[in-house]
């Protein structure tokens, strides 16, 4: 993340203004402190489901602005109409839960930066392909202006085409690179870059050799072949890596060949791509097969950013990826604050993303959501550090190391604060 910025052209100077604005908006947002409190917002319910069969025939591509949606407190206005795909109307529980979320944040930066002039449109798409096929029309026909979501994989590569054919940019949520690229940018942790960052500052400390437990299926391949890539480029080595099943019995066997590959000092660090209640089940395993934490260090990945993690001593010491905590922290306060719960942690992408569609929302009509506003290299701040999209369709954060310790996670090695080159 140390390519130059291009020079701006005129056009292009209000653009990187609107960024320096958003930059400073989400600042100034978030720090609340001393300031006089504004009445908590009005929470509105996420959207009631209203199931429709899909229509018999392909759609026009060409839009009626006379039927674009337009509430009557907004007559006579021009609304900046801002839809947001999510499967609030999921079969399994965390993933309405994590949508309700994702919208409460979204209703928070409206809330924050009072954005009388940005409409949010939510739809719930059943995080399948074809609801959110659906919505992404009914979005698009109402006269959304940008689409922020969907959630999964499969549903962005099933909005693309559509948003395509209306110009309609899309900013989804999904972490699968694959999906980016052709007016869809990604605003989510990537995978690779998680993976870049923390071997990229295990390898400037003096680690060269790597072991690795990858969780069995897609997640695990994709992460297996993102850390071979990333130790390789290092001229490091992966001298022993195995993948275990979900269960925790069956994580036995495959820590201890493992553990029995590091005879006294074959690899000085082990990759964890693993959270939550995998991650607590296989960490002890390792020390239980005499891996001892205080001579191998232990490594993961953003999912990772877990605070309960503190409270598991086989992880003391060990590092991880993140985005810096400082804005997040600010942000969970003010979620808090407004809805009385903590969300889940990506949570505040939701934030981001209205926060991105507001500032950029301050451009000239014909300049506002256009690839170069959207791939300005100077990228964006947001409360979880600085992004930027790539014409290529991949997204770059600025990523901080993090070391847990018994009283949290503390930061080791600082994110960056801008995509330009440092000067020395």
């Amino acid at each position: 993340m140390t390519k130059s910025a291009r020079p701006a052209r005129s056009g292009l100077m209000t653009g990187v203004k609107a960024v320096f604005a958003l930059g400073v908006a989400l600042a100034l947002a978030a720090c609340t402190t001393g300031q006089p409190q504004k009445p908590a917002p009005v929470v509105t319910p996420p959207p009631k489901v209203e199931v429709t069969p899909p229509p018999s025939a392909p759609p026009s591509f060409s839009r009626d602005p006379s039927k674009f949606y337009m509430p009557a407190h907004m007559a006579g206005e021009r609304p900046i109409r801002v839809a947001l795909l999510l499967p609030f109307n999921s079969s399994r529980e965390n993933v309405r839960t994590l949508s309700n979320a994702l919208y409460n944040a979204a209703q928070l930066a409206l809330f924050e930066f009072d954005a009388t002039n940005v409409l949010l449109m939510p739809k719930a798409t059943g995080g399948t392909a074809a609801g959110a096929q659906r919505v992404a029309q009914e979005a698009i026909d109402a006269g959304a202006d940008l689409i922020l979501g969907p959630l999964f994989a499969e549903e962005v590569t099933a909005v693309a085409p559509l948003a395509r054919q209306f110009k309609v940019p899309v900013v989804a949520f999904s972490s699968d690179s694959s999906v980016g690229g052709n007016g869809v940018h990604l605003l989510s942790f990537p995978l690779d870059q998680d993976v870049d960052r923390i071997v990229d500052y295990a390898t400037l400390q003096g680690i060269r050799r790597f072991a690795a437990l990858y969780p069995q299926g897609t997640y695990g391949e994709r992460v297996r072949a993102a850390f071979q890539r990333a130790v390789t480029a290092r001229a490091g080595e992966v001298v022993a890596s195995t993948s275990y099943p979900p269960s925790p019995e069956g994580m036995y066997e495959p820590a201890k060949r493992i553990a029995s590959a590091y005879g006294g000092g074959n690899y000085k660090a082990v990759f964890l791509p693993e959270g939550d209640a995998q991650l607590k089940s296989m960490a002890p395993l390792l020390p239980y097969y005499d891996v001892d934490p205080r001579d191998v260090k232990f490594l993961g990945t953003g999912l990772w950013d877990d605070p309960s993690l503190a409270r598991e001593p086989p992880l003391a010491g060990a590092w991880f990826p993140a985005p810096p905590p400082e804005g997040h922290d600010q942000f969970l306060t003010r979620y808090r604050r407004a809805y009385g719960t903590t969300p889940p942690r990506i949570a505040s992408l939701g934030y981001d993303a209205v926060s991105l569609a507001i500032a950029l929302s301050t451009l000239p009509e014909a300049e506002r959501f256009t690839p170069e506003a959207l791939t300005n290299p100077d990228g964006f701040a947001g409360v979880d550090g600085i992004f930027r999209f790539m014409p290529d369709g991949r997204t770059e954060r600025g990523l901080a190391v993090l070391e847990i310790r018994p009283t949290g996670a503390v930061v080791i090695d600082p994110a960056p604060s801008s995509f330009r080159p440092e000067v020395f």
